[in-house]
C-alpha cells in the first residue's frame, strides 16, 4: 500500500462495487458488518464456519458467518502495533497447517517504538476462538530505515514452510539499495521453518554474507502473495514507484529487479544490465489506471467456474480488479473484471473461494452473476 490519499480520493469517487463478465459480481457480504481499515481475510484450516479480519489498527476479529453481524475480537495487539506510519500497523495472519489441532498461528506487525517489523507467533484457543496474548513467541524483528513498504504478507507453502513477504524498507526509491542486497531481510520473500529456522534447502544458505531465509529478491514491496491451490505456485504483487505496478510468479532464488527495473521498465539501471538477468513479470500496469497493486489469489473456488484457473488482483486506488490466466508462461494478457472501493487485500475461505477486504469498511465476495 501507498498513501497517496489525494489520489485515492479522486479514483475512490469513481469506483462504486461492480460487476464481474462473464460470470460473476463482487458482492458486499455481511452488509450490517463494518470494520476500521481491513486489510486481510482468511480461514483456519479445518473451520468451515468462521472467518478472520485482520484490522490495521491491531485487533483480529472473528465471525461465525452462519450468526452475522455478530463479532467477537480473536486478538487484540494495539498496545503492541505502531500506527504513525501509513503503511504501519498489524499487516498479516496466518495459520499454521495443523492449526486445528496446535492452536498456533502468526502474525506480522510494525512494533510501536522503534521502528519495526515483527513476525511473531501465537497460541489460541481453537474451539472458542480465542488467542492468548501471553503466548507470544517473536521469530523475527528486523529494523525498518523507514514507515513505509513493510510488506506483511504471510502464507504456508504446500511444504509446509512458511513464506513471508517484506518490503524495501521504505521511503522512495529504494535508498539502502535492499532489494539487491543478500544480507538484508528486506525487500524478500523468506521462507522459514514453522519454528522460525532456516530450512537447509534455500537457495542462499551457505553463501557467504547472504541470510539464509531469503527464497527470493529483488522486491519493492510485496504487499499480497498466495499458492495456487491446484498447481502450488506462488503468486505476487508487487507494488511499483512512480509508473508500474507488476504480477509476479515467484520462484526459488528469482530476482525481481528492483531497483534496477520497476515493472518492465529501467528505473536506476546505472549499469545499463539488462532485463533478461532478472524474472520478468507476467503482467503489469501502468499509472494511468492505478498506483498501488492489491495481490490476489488463483480462483479455485466452484462459485464462478468461468474464473476458474484465473489470478485475481486489484488496483487500491483505483478500485479496478483484473484476471490473467494462471497456466501458461510468460507473459499474460489480463481482463478487466470489475471494480470494489479501495480493495486493500484478498482473502479465501476454506472452499477457495474469492473475497475482497474494502477501505469503505466492507467485505466483498464474487458470487454468481451476469
Amino acid at each position: 500500500m501507498k498513501p497517496a490519499l489525494l489520489l485515492l480520493l479522486a479514483f475512490a469517487c469513481a469506483s462504486p462495487a461492480g460487476a464481474v463478465e462473464p460470470g460473476g459480481k463482487f458482492q458486499r457480504v455481511f452488509p450490517k458488518l463494518s470494520f476500521e481499515r481491513p486489510l486481510f481475510l482468511a480461514a483456519a484450516p479445518g473451520d468451515a464456519q468462521r472467518l478472520y479480519v485482520v484490522a490495521q489498527g491491531g485487533v483480529i476479529h472473528v465471525f461465525d458467518r452462519r450468526e452475522a453481524p455478530r463479532t467477537a475480537v480473536f486478538l487484540d495487539l494495539r498496545a503492541k502495533v505502531s500506527r504513525q506510519g501509513e503503511e504501519e500497523g498489524l499487516l498479516g495472519l496466518t495459520f499454521h497447517p495443523q492449526y486445528a489441532n496446535n492452536g498456533l498461528f502468526y502474525v506480522y506487525y510494525s512494533g510501536a517504538g522503534e521502528r519495526r517489523q515483527i513476525v511473531a507467533r501465537y497460541r489460541a484457543d481453537v474451539a472458542r476462538a480465542v488467542a492468548d496474548p501471553a503466548s507470544e513467541k517473536q521469530l523475527y524483528v528486523m529494523d525498518d530505515p523507514f514507515r513505509n513498504h513493510n510488506g506483511g504478507m504471510l502464507a504456508f507453502g504446500p511444504d509446509g514452510m512458511l513464506y513471508i513477504g517484506t518490503g524495501d524498507g521504505g521511503s522512495a526509491g529504494d535508498p539502502k539499495d535492499s532489494g539487491q542486497r543478500l544480507d538484508t531481510l528486506l525487500g524478500k520473500i523468506l521462507r522459514v521453518t514453522p519454528e522460525g529456522t532456516v530450512p537447509p534447502d534455500n537457495p542462499f544458505v551457505g553463501k557467504p554474507g547472504a541470510r539464509g531465509e531469503i527464497w527470493a529478491w529483488g522486491l519493492r514491496n510485496p504487499w499480497r502473495f498466495s499458492f495456487d491451490r491446484k498447481t502450488g505456485a506462488l503468486w505476487a504483487g508487487d507494488v511499483g514507484q512512480n509508473a508500474w505496478e507488476e504480477i509476479d510468479v515467484i520462484v526459488r532464488g528469482g530476482n525481481y529487479g528492483w531497483r534496477l527495473f520497476e515493472g518492465d521498465a529501467d528505473y536506476e539501471n546505472p549499469q545499463r544490465r539488462p532485463a533478461r538477468d532478472f524474472i520478468a513479470p507476467v503482467a503489469s500496469y501502468g499509472h494511468d489506471l492505478g498506483c498501488s497493486v492489491t495481490g490476489g489469489y488463483v480462483y479455485r473456488g466452484a462459485a464462478v467456474p468461468k474464473l476458474q484457473g484465473q489470478y485475481l488482483y486489484a488496483d487500491f486506488c483505483s478500485g479496478r480488479l483484473w484476471a490473467v490466466p494462471a497456466d501458461g508462461t510468460g507473459r499474460r494478457k489480463a481482463r478487466e473484471i470489475g471494480t470494489v472501493p479501495q480493495p486493500s487485500s484478498f482473502g479465501e475461505d476454506d472452499r477457495g473461494e474469492v473475497y475482497v477486504t474494502s477501505f469503505d469498511g466492507g467485505i466483498y465476495q464474487l458470487v454468481p452473476g451476469k
